[in-house]
């Protein structure tokens, strides 16, 4: 699973087989880690809520955890529907010297890259629809 950050927007990216495992399990988690201690690392997770309304995101001790609804998660896993989207207020508004109050949620399906032929994550990928890389 791959993890952007961009200003106030957080983007995860599924190869093939972490949606298959996502969709049997209900969860993903991957860790980088920065140095030897616990204190030194980032997880970040999706995982299929029961109690969820909407999307959601938060970040408590070290790890970014985005839940999804249970019947939005299995209708994306079993469809060809490629990405979900939300935004998320931010209780205060105004963070981290943005102009949004929001925080941007996006989660999708990754695709074969045509102009990186030798890409290793091309092979678990899914195909893509529009023979583009992006």
């Amino acid at each position: 699973m791959k993890l952007r950050i961009r200003g106030n927007s957080l983007r995860l990216r599924l190869l093939r087989g972490e949606v298959e495992l996502f969709g049997t399990t209900g969860r993903v988690m991957e860790t980088i880690q920065f140095g030897a201690s616990p204190a030194a690392q980032l997880s970040y997770v999706l995982e299929a809520d029961s109690e969820a309304q909407e999307i959601s995101a938060n970040f408590i001790d070290n790890k970014v955890t985005v839940s999804i609804p249970d019947s939005m998660a299995r209708n994306w896993v079993d469809s060809d529907e490629v990405s979900l989207k939300s935004e998320q207020s931010i209780e205060n508004g105004k963070q981290n010297g943005t102009s949004e109050n929001v925080l941007k949620l996006l989660i999708e399906k990754d695709f074969v890259c045509l102009d990186r032929k030798n890409d290793a994550d091309n092979a678990d990928a899914f195909p893509h629809p529009t023979g583009k890389c992006g």
